[in-house]
């Protein structure tokens, strides 16, 4: 999936009123994740997104290689960490979530968002597994 379309899809899932309010959200997302997820699983997400989109995911995962490694952390406070980072409140930020969620499994092959969901508390599981478009 290009760039583009990979942002597209996220504005148009989201109900986002700008590209930009899209490249934001999926920034926060996939840090925000990236926090959450052993560095090498991240990375092998990364390496299947569109290289500016996957350079969100790396530029945490060289962060978090050097040091604890993944955080331990539950979907309210994904939710306010990706709202920070977004300049949003939670429910938008859930909401614009689930659409990165969407997406990414639309771009990316091999069950690495499979692996990526096993490596997540229950809670978290759940957030990825909704559909925005519903």
């Amino acid at each position: 999936m290009q760039h583009d379309t990979f942002i597209g899809q996220v504005q148009a899932r989201a109900r986002l009123d700008s590209r930009g309010a899209a490249e934001e959200a999926t920034r926060a997302t996939l840090e925000t994740l990236a926090e959450r997820v052993d560095p090498g699983l991240g990375e092998d997400l990364a390496a299947q997104l569109p290289r500016e989109i996957g350079e969100n995911m790396r530029r945490v995962t060289r962060q978090t290689e050097q040091g604890p490694g993944a955080e331990g952390f539950d979907q309210q406070e994904f939710l306010s960490r990706v709202a920070q980072r977004a300049h949003s409140e939670p429910t938008a930020a859930a909401h614009s979530a689930h659409a990165v969620f969407d997406v990414l499994d639309e771009a990316t092959t091999g069950g690495v968002m499979d692996k990526v969901r096993q490596a997540l508390p229950e809670d978290l599981r759940r957030l990825t597994l909704q559909d925005s478009r519903g």
